[in-house]
């Protein structure tokens, strides 16, 4: 046929269904059009609506291409014509649009057709509607903006149909045959919760559109008309009407020659063959929730992904993009497995890390203890978190913990940039008041002559330490006295430019103990923060998404943020010092045959523990802390992945899950060394009375305190790390303040023997100076648990090492 004549009969097919779309609802008719306004009516048409961008799935990728998560607020994902089956295309228009490349947008046959069949039943049971009118109605309802208007575009009135055809004729105009098949194709809601052809291939078979076979695809075809009742999922009743529509299809095929009558026969006795595939949406679902949740409030918060949260909320709902993230699948599954070997998620202990690479400030790995996912019957503690337990407030996380001497890395670099070498140090006293020479950024004085800052085990003998031993030891007084002399404001100012932030978003707390880690953050936070001294200086915020690429195949590349925090100097000589910690300090015996550096971390009260560590090629950092409040159940006498402790230290559970994770993250890279330092810059120094020292400490045995629980070197502790005791007890899980400690006490006393003399101790004013670390702690702990159970051979052997120190270093009153 001429496309001339192709357009007289479109038009007399139009002028038909209007007087029949008329006749079969009088009653709304006589509101219709008379005749005389027919021709206007079918001259004058109005532009093709308005067609929004279809909303297609948002897929996540990780740094190999492989999707590990997708958000979709319908799923679908749109396919050319090319990429359907022939078949499917000859299904679809036999049972939707017989005529479909004959007529210019209305089948007069067809709505004659359903005009006797109303005019009968005295209302509409049978539509009439071309594949062009049906694909103009869902372009309206995906249009609307208000479940009003998407009413409207259903509607069944003259009204309706007769703006409906005026549109399917413009649509003939504008695209060809094809194009509009192709079009309904993916608008077409298919049921199961499959708009598309593609996403309906996947739901109900587990294949893809172009490899559709004949029974598929009439199944698919037959689903079209009524979805809800023909949906596959809700049940054998639902089934068995689909079954029948698929015959149905099968029937009309053949009537039209595309296929025999045998071959339908054949195909009618064939079970449907549903394989319904789950499509999952959201990082409930994703294999690699944590770092999901990163991705996904990132790009909400973000405005370089949207003007308003709206527009990126739409974006990431219905936007089709694609987005090619940071994840390493190898760094993923080597955090998942160090953390689930160590700590099931049946534990109310959790524990986080976060995997960054330095220079670029990659997330490389997120992954807790804890499953994704709300408990059953939402109760808030279970297997089951939905915290993102790895980041901050801003990304889905909670309050974080307190990171105890892992901050004392900021004021090792803040001194080492302003002169000092490694073996320059001071002698420490027994017991430290931090009464004046603290002053926060704006000037103002924090001091707190009410708080006495005491060695871990209360014993108030101090000693020589220089920045290598103080470092290496962990020792509290030490760190608190070179802040002091260095600077409190410029500590802060060089945790600032490593990221360092609370987790919760507000002010860092600016008080004497902030060298000992009395601020709330999260892995992600602090594993930055450490990458920089990898990447010699260079921090770089961490950054989750490298590109967005549209549905049109346009690409943008997010480029890493990054500053040069500290001198590329200081930073070899940060790395030189806590090198020293697996060799000489509190993680000694743990290491991973590589260069690496890092800090332990336990807090006063043991209501966290941390360890923070790098390479050259990666860093990350580790918490630990429990899930119903940390302040209020802290790791002590409790067994967590179905070992004992007497008390958890950052080198005794955080600690060997750093080295676990990173070797298997590492096992592939080769080695990286770190920069040697400047030693004319910072070699040398002098500490009085320090080599006398360490000859004594080195009489007194060996006191890393390692045990043996499960063969991987577990027990070490923060040892020589000392408390600030203010002596208040029962905080609050989210208050400044660590626990008070008398608990834990008796024990240690009762190991050692009568003092000569102990200070009072003061209580602090609540709002000044939170306390942190008290990993000496741990040794009056583990020597005298308050939980025989929880006593190991580790345990045993530091009690035996403890009394062996105390006999050959006879206390001195002071």
């Amino acid at each position: 046929m001429t496309a001339a004549g192709m357009a007289g009969l479109g038009l007399a097919g139009a002028l038909g269904g209007l007087l029949a779309a008329a006749i079969a609802l009088p009653a709304v008719g006589g509101a219709g059009l008379a005749v005389k306004q027919v021709a206007t009516t079918f001259t004058d048409l109005p532009p093709a609506p308005h067609e929004v961008p279809l909303a297609q799935h948002t897929r996540l990728l990780d740094s190999r291409g492989r999707q590990f998560a997708q958000f979709y607020f319908q799923n679908r994902t749109t396919v050319p014509l090319a990429k359907v089956a022939p078949v499917m295309r000859q299904a679809i228009v036999a049972i939707e649009d017989a005529r479909f490349y004959e007529h210019a947008g209305l089948d007069v046959r067809g709505t004659l057709r359903a005009l006797i069949t109303n005019t009968q039943a005295g209302g509409i049971r049978q539509g009439g509607s071309s594949l062009t009118q049906q694909l103009v109605k869902n372009i309206l309802v995906e249009a609307a903006e208000s479940e009003q208007e998407r009413r409207q575009a259903r509607a069944p009135s003259v009204r309706r149909k007769i703006s409906e055809l005026r549109y399917a004729l413009a649509l003939e105009k504008k695209y060809s045959k094809d194009q509009i098949l192709e079009r309904y194709l993916n608008i077409t809601y298919f049921g199961a919760g499959a708009f598309g052809v593609e996403a309906a291939a996947r739901r109900f078979f587990s294949t893809s559109a172009d490899r559709l076979t004949l029974g598929q695809a009439a199944t698919l075809s037959g689903a079209v008309r009524r979805p809800y009742e023909t949906d596959p999922a809700l049940g054998p009743e639902r089934r068995q009407r689909l079954r029948e529509r698929r015959d149905l299809v099968l029937e009309r095929m053949a009537r039209l020659g595309q296929i025999t009558w045998a071959t339908a026969a054949a195909e009618r006795s064939r079970p449907l063959g549903i394989r319904l595939r789950p499509e999952p949406g959201g990082c409930y679902e994703s294999t690699s929730p944590f770092f999901c949740l990163y991705v996904q409030k990132e790009l909400l918060a973000n405005p370089a992904f949207g003007h308003t949260r709206a527009e990126r909320q739409r974006r990431l709902m219905h936007g089709g993009i694609v987005l090619r993230t940071t994840l390493d699948p190898k760094a993923q599954r080597a955090a998942e497995k160090a953390i689930s070997a160590s700590v099931s998620p049946e534990d109310s202990q959790v524990a986080a890390e976060a995997m960054i690479e330095p220079g670029t400030g990659m997330i490389r790995a997120m992954a807790a203890s804890k499953r994704y996912g709300r408990n059953p019957g939402n109760t808030k503690h279970g297997t089951h978190t939905t915290y993102n337990l790895p980041a901050d407030v801003a990304h889905g996380g909670g309050q974080g913990l307190q990171a105890g001497s892992t901050f004392k890395a900021f004021t090792l670099a803040t001194a080492l940039s302003e002169g000092w070498r490694f073996d320059e140090g001071f002698d420490t006293p027994g017991s430290f008041v931090p009464g004046d020479g603290y002053r926060d950024c704006r000037g103002n004085g924090v001091n707190d002559p009410g708080t006495v800052i005491h060695n871990a085990s209360g014993e108030g003998e101090g000693g020589p330490h220089s920045i290598s031993t103080g470092t290496w030891m962990s020792v509290n007084i030490f760190y608190m006295m070179l802040e002091q002399k260095v600077g409190l404001c410029d500590v802060v100012k060089t945790a600032r430019k490593l990221g360092i932030k609370r987790a919760d978003g507000t002010s860092l707390r600016e008080v004497p103990t902030f060298t000992l880690g009395v601020n709330e953050v999260d892995p992600v936070t602090v594993a930055a923060a450490f990458a920089a001294f990898g990447a010699r200086g260079r921090y770089c915020r961490p950054i989750a998404i490298l590109e967005i690429v549209e549905p049109d195949g346009r690409s943008t590349r997010i480029p890493p943020s990054c500053t040069q925090a500290i001198d590329p100097d200081v930073a070899d000589a940060v790395s030189w010092v806590l090198s020293g910690v697996f060799d000489k300090g509190t993680m000694r015996g743990q290491g991973i045959d590589r260069d690496a550096a890092g800090k332990t971390g336990t807090n006063n009260g043991y209501t966290s523990a941390w360890f923070a560590g790098y390479t050259p090629d990666l860093a990350a950092a580790v918490s630990l802390g429990d899930i119903r409040g940390s302040y209020k159940y802290p790791l002590r006498g409790v067994t967590i992945g179905g070992v004992q402790y007497g008390s958890v230290q950052g080198a005794s559970l955080p600690g060997p899950i750093w080295v676990t994770s990173m070797s298997d993250a590492l096992r592939d890279t080769p080695p990286t060394s770190f920069r040697a330092p400047n030693k004319s810059r910072f070699g040398g120094g002098h500490t009085p009375g320090l080599e006398q020292a360490e000859e004594e400490r080195g009489r007194g045995g060996d006191r890393d305190g390692r045990g043996d629980r499960d063969g991987r070197g577990r027990g070490d502790d923060d040892r020589g790390e000392f408390d600030a005791l203010d002596g208040r007890d029962g905080q609050s899980e989210r208050g400044e303040r660590g626990e008070q400690g008398e608990r834990g006490e008796r024990g240690a006393r009762h190991a050692r023997g009568p003092r000569a003399h102990r200070p009072d101790r003061a209580r602090s004013r609540p709002d000044r100076h939170p306390r942190a670390d008290r990993p000496r702690r741990q040794h009056r702990n583990q020597a005298r648990p308050r939980h025989r159970g929880a006593r190991s051979d580790a345990d045993n052997h530091y009690a035996r090492l403890l009394d062996h120190w105390l006999q050959n270093h006879p206390r001195h009153p002071h």
